[in-house]
């Protein structure tokens, strides 16, 4: 079966498949959940009943109305005021609270997904898409959190008070008062979710690609420079720019025309509220008194249906970022992690009959594969130095990848010491192998942190070692402190031969049984190559070796060389 290199499988979810992925990540913070609904309940509750109040007092004072006494109800008002500001308080820190634990919770889930799809669903991957799921996305979904699923309970609950509420003044403001909760708070925000699902969906897809785009300007930089190609990147930046604010725009232009669309609905609520009271008040169904309660009560009851409403503006983005997350976060790796067999990696390889091509998944859902390995046998024997030889494209590297089991092979085995790889412990394979990329990744830390990566505990004289024997101690003396010296973002203080020769002594360092080296010298001048291969040949006689490499310069330290 051909690998496909994708690095998300998309899924077209419903905005409400999207919502339910969401809240069951909620489940350890139910608890703290309800309690901030039943704050955010009551302290809209009591909002709504201060106006409420407020029209009892205006009848007490006209003598209209003689249910309570005036001090009674300025109490009630004070009491009501401090106590729905400490509720709103509480529902907000509730909510963040809760927003904050999932989203550290959810950031962690995304790199132990990304951890779990390298390398194999990465690579290729568009970096400024993952950096945009990683920071923008993941943000967004505080706004769900924080700002959706509490405004959505308490708009239901309150709604359904309210309605009871005036339903007891007279059946039709009860009616009345559901018909429009329901039109106001979930069928305008349900039709401009549909109608702006597309645009979120779009806008956070032009907002990554604008992220691949400027990440590709900043590291392309020198060749922009050298081949005169600044105008073009800047139109091409400009493009995506303008895209991103094209789609922007009609997604502001929805928001706008939605809260047109509501405001006129609550307010014309309002008025029919008070056409029919003053029909019930004149039939003598209802005093006057109870139809200006009626009236003052729906009037001001709309708070949390309307924050649904306007709720669903953002919620087009925040549905959109809360779908590529959940793609993350459910997307299966190329190659599943074994545990619980072998543990030990033996030293003698086997390939039999090997096959493998990468595959891209086009547009049109179409595969097209290109076999990079086709019915490959080779045999590589403990404790001595194999040479793989051969032109670009041929399946050198991707051989390595195989052996460090990054892909499956499509067809034939791969053993060590005759235990299939699919049948050793993950991590047990990838620790006992020393391996050397043609690019060496530098973090943004010190070089001896950098050479940690490969032993954290290694001391300053087993770094020094692993330095000297990759010709790379001179030069980090040299350096203004040294093995302390920070090393500059993706390794850019340094040149491509010193990069390399890091890399090389962190294989030292490793000190595994395995070492496989892509093209380690590709950087190198001739001299340094000279010091390294030596450096190999003497310090790793008791390993397997493996050397990838188009330069026949670099085969003369190996016991047999594999052309391909």
């Amino acid at each position: 079966m051909k690998q496909n290199k994708d690095n998300q499988n998309k899924k077209q979810r419903s905005g409400f498949a999207v919502m339910c992925g969401l809240i069951g990540m909620i489940k350890p913070l139910l608890g703290i959940m309800c309690l901030a609904i039943l704050m955010g309940c009551a302290g809209n509750l009591m909002a709504t009943f201060l106006t409420i109040l407020g029209g009892y007092a205006l009848l007490t004072v006209t003598g209209v109305y003689s249910g309570m006494r005036l001090s009674v109800i300025f109490t009630l008002l004070v009491c009501f005021a401090v106590a729905r500001g400490i509720l709103r308080y509480a529902e907000q820190a509730s909510n963040h609270y809760i927003a904050f634990k999932l989203l550290a919770r959810i950031r962690h889930q995304v790199f132990d997904s990304l951890r779990r799809l390298a390398p194999a669903k990465l690579d290729g991957a568009k970096k400024g898409n993952l950096i945009s799921i990683i920071t923008s996305d993941i943000e967004l979904l505080e706004v769900f959190y924080a700002h959706t699923i509490s405004p959505i309970a308490i708009a239901v609950i309150t709604s359904v008070v309210m309605t009871i509420f005036l339903g007891r003044i007279h059946p039709v403001f009860g009616v009345l008062a559901l018909f429009f909760y329901v039109l106001v708070g979930a069928v305008i925000p349900v039709v401009n979710g549909r109608i702006g699902a597309a645009g979120g969906k779009e806008y956070r897809e032009a907002f990554g690609a604008l992220n691949t785009c400027v990440l590709d300007n900043l590291y392309g930089l020198e060749e922009t420079l050298q081949y005169g190609q600044q105008e073009a990147r800047i139109a091409k930046m400009a493009e995506q720019t303008g895209h991103l604010e094209t789609v922007n725009g009609a997604l502001k232009r929805g928001e706008n025309l939605q809260r047109v669309i509501t405001d006129g609905v609550i307010l014309f609520a309002g008025v029919l509220a008070a056409l029919v009271g003053g029909t019930l008040a004149e039939n003598g169904s209802i005093p006057g008194s109870g139809a200006v309660i009626a009236v003052i009560a729906l009037a001001s009851s709309f708070g949390p249906t309307a924050a649904l409403s306007a709720l669903s503006n953002n919620l087009n983005h925040t549905l959109a970022s809360g779908n590529r997350v959940l793609d993350i976060l459910e997307e299966k790796p190329l190659v599943e992690e074994v545990t619980g067999k072998e543990e030990t990696c033996g030293q003698n390889i086997h390939c039999d009959h090997v096959s493998f091509a990468y595959a891209n998944t086009q547009e049109s859902g179409e595969e097209d594969g290109r076999d990079v390995l086709r019915d490959f046998t080779a045999d590589f024997t403990e404790k001595r130095i194999h040479g793989i030889l051969g032109k670009s494209g041929c399946g050198k590297s991707t051989l390595l990848k195989l052996l460090m089991r990054f892909y499956e092979p499509d067809e034939g085995v791969i053993a060590y010491d005759g235990t299939k790889i699919g049948e050793i412990n993950t991590a047990a394979l990838r620790g006992g192998i020393s391996y050397v990329t043609q690019e060496t990744f530098l973090f943004h830390d010190t070089v001896a942190e950098n050479l940690k990566v490969a032993k954290e505990d290694a001391t300053e004289e087993e770094l020094e070692r692993a330095a000297r024997a990759a010709s790379i101690h001179d030069l980090i003396m040299s350096l203004p402190d040294g093995y302390e010296t920070k090393i500059a973002e993706l390794g850019s203080s340094l040149s491509g031969g010193e990069r390399q020769r890091l890399g090389i002594a962190r294989a030292f360092l490793h000190d595994a049984d395995i070492l496989f080296l892509d093209e380690p010298t590709s950087n190198i001048d001739s001299l340094n190559e000279g010091m390294i291969l030596r450096s190999l040949k003497e310090e790793c006689a008791d390993k397997t070796i493996l050397m990838v490499s188009h330069r026949k310069s670099t085969m003369g330290i190996a016991d047999d060389v594999l052309e391909m």
